[in-house]
């Protein structure tokens, strides 16, 4: 997905910081009454005292236990988003309290991802980039001002790939996908690794139209021998070359990038995490061996938004 609803500011304000303080103090006091009495007077005509005791209690409590830590990461759709360590789960806490009274106006808690896979902080296998000619990162970094997909923990860190001339991603009818200059290019193994989920037959979107049922679109799953799992989704329709099971080497031709799944124009999406189902799995940093960072050569080097990529061979 290339669009975008995130508002781009790395900036905590101190009220949240407090706010965040008092609603992990409460939380791990079981003083589920206190966080009811933080809420604004809509919140509170929403949810009864009883419904907001059971909602911690039961959904969030006895899941995954008291908070340990956590991290301020950005902003989403106006609300302060943090990423929250739990005994048991890591998830994304959504916050937004009210300017004239301090009060919580809005409170979220997304799906959980659980503790007990290893958690990968970056690859320890050496990475070429999947495609032959240069790229331009369109989403990419550490930060959401980067890279929205820090909003999504299983996709965090990952990259959506284009190519650019003159500024722009195509060339002729927007809605055409053979006018976007990746539309057709080959996607190649970036390391040596097994195919362990491959999936086809969804058609190419029309460009701007997106199909949010099948995300990620026609896609393949590479498994290193680190226990590493690269994602190559949006994949050409029939492009798929390679099977699950079939081992590869770095630079083998594994399908063409297309424009499939909840995508608004061709690009590739490629994204590292740590287990196969993307409901258990935590994105983690993928690096580049040795490429070409805007014409000068970077080593052991992670690409940020904006950057023109490539290949040293």
């Amino acid at each position: 997905m290339l669009v975008s609803g995130f508002a781009f500011s790395q900036t905590e304000l101190p009220q949240y910081s407090n706010m965040i303080s008092q609603i992990a103090s409460l939380y791990n006091a079981q003083d589920y009454q206190g966080i009811y009495r933080l809420y604004d007077e809509n919140m509170q005509k929403a949810i009864t005292q009883e419904e907001n005791r059971k909602f911690f209690t039961d959904n969030v409590n006895r899941i995954m236990g008291n908070i340990k830590e956590w991290e301020f990461i950005g902003f989403q759709r106006g609300a302060h988003v943090y990423r929250t360590l739990f005994d048991r789960a890591l998830t994304n806490l959504m916050l937004t309290i009210s300017g004239q009274n301090n009060r919580i106006v809005g409170f979220y808690i997304a799906p959980a991802r659980p503790i007990g896979i290893p958690v990968l902080e970056r690859n320890t296998t050496k990475m070429i980039i999947p495609l032959q000619e240069e790229v331009f990162v369109y989403w990419g970094g550490t930060t959401l001002e980067q890279n929205y997909h820090l909003a999504e923990i299983s996709q965090q860190y990952a990259y959506d790939i284009l190519m650019e001339a003159d500024g722009s991603s195509y060339q002729g009818d927007p809605k055409d996908n053979n006018s976007y200059f990746i539309f057709g290019k080959e996607i190649i193994a970036p390391c040596a690794a097994r195919v362990v989920r491959v999936v086809n037959g969804i058609a190419d979107n029309v460009p701007g139209e997106v199909n949010p049922v099948q995300h990620a679109g026609n896609h393949i799953i590479l498994r290193t021998d680190n226990e590493e799992y690269i994602v190559l989704a949006h994949l050409m329709l029939d492009s798929i070359v390679v099977e699950e099971g079939q081992d590869v080497q770095q630079g083998e031709l594994l399908a063409l990038c297309g424009n499939s799944g909840n995508t608004t124009e061709p690009h590739l999406h490629l994204s590292l995490q740590n287990t196969l189902e993307e409901e258990e799995a935590t994105g983690a940093r993928l690096y580049f061996d040795q490429i070409y960072v805007n014409g000068e050569i970077n080593t052991d080097y992670l690409p940020v938004k904006e950057d023109f990529i490539r290949n040293l061979e």
